[in-house]
């Protein structure tokens, strides 16, 4: 996407005083705009799945709504289907800020509860990265998972061969401890969806900066898993979120079944060694 330009109407009656491209992560195109008022940070894509923007902003506001107040949520200054628009985040330098700060924040925000799993407004239509996802309520935490998430991203790794057709006789074996898998039985929590470590920022104050969500009412630990993931979120962070809010027995058990959905969609978009670690953790849970 080195040619992408930003469309005019994402900065219709902006007095633009400068445009530089920023890194945004794997999907998006994105950058610094400096502004008459101030510098503004704006992400783009060419050909963007349906509602792809709306979604993310969706996410964002919902985070701005529940989130305690020490953790930031960028603002959606406009929204469009060509891109966003949001609030700039000046980022300090590498391992500032308080991890126990972040962890009691999102313990905060796991206990925003809903009568439903699943979309956090109207639209029931979602993505990770630009991975489509179905939305549509469950009042069944596991049936949600596993016939939202897991079964379709299974599916679809398949279809285009990023896991072995293997995997769907694995995902089989694995759907009969499905209910101990996922866990007790918990209320809906408001989750982040995607929170890996490029996904927090923090700012040159130390603030820590939720971005790029994709959000859902789920059971919490989906993000915990995530954040675990890829590593960048220091043992304080956990250690304060389970002071705040603690996890149930056997949650380290747990882990790897939940970040089944983020290596199904990485394996799904780059390939490489994704799907053998999808399959590495469909053999362990089968």
């Amino acid at each position: 996407m080195g040619g992408v330009l930003i469309p005019e109407e994402l900065l219709s009656g902006v007095s633009v005083e400068g445009v530089s491209r920023v890194h945004g992560g794997d999907i998006a195109a994105a950058f610094r705009v400096d502004t008459s008022e101030g510098p503004l940070f704006v992400k783009t894509h060419p050909r963007p799945g349906p509602d792809m923007f709306a979604r993310e902003a969706a996410g964002l506001r919902a985070l701005r709504r529940h989130v305690p107040g020490e953790v930031g949520v960028p603002r959606v200054v406009r929204e469009l289907p060509s891109g966003l628009v949001l609030e700039w985040v000046e980022v300090g330098p590498v391992g500032g800020g308080d991890e126990e700060v972040l962890g009691r924040a999102l313990a905060g925000l796991h206990r925003v509860s809903a009568p439903a799993f699943g979309a956090v407004d109207e639209s029931l239509a979602g993505f990770v990265g630009s991975v489509p996802v179905d939305l549509t309520p469950s009042d069944s935490w596991l049936d949600f998972f596993v016939g939202r998430r897991l079964c379709p991203l299974v599916a679809r790794a398949v279809d285009e061969g990023a896991v072995p057709a293997r995997a769907g006789v694995l995902l089989e074996r694995c759907l009969s401890r499905a209910e101990e898998w996922c866990g007790p039985v918990e209320p809906p929590a408001l989750v982040h969806g995607d929170l890996w470590a490029g996904n927090r920022l923090v700012d040159v104050r130390g603030r820590h900066w939720l971005i790029d969500p994709a959000c859902l009412w789920a059971h919490r630990e989906v993000d915990l898993a995530m954040m675990r993931l890829f590593g960048g979120f220091g043992e304080g962070c956990f250690a304060a979120y389970g002071e705040v809010f603690p996890l149930a027995e056997g949650w380290q058990d747990r882990v790897a079944w939940y970040q089944l959905p983020p290596l199904l969609v990485h394996a799904i978009l780059f390939g490489g060694g994704y799907g053998a670690s999808v399959m590495a953790v469909l053999e362990r849970y089968s």
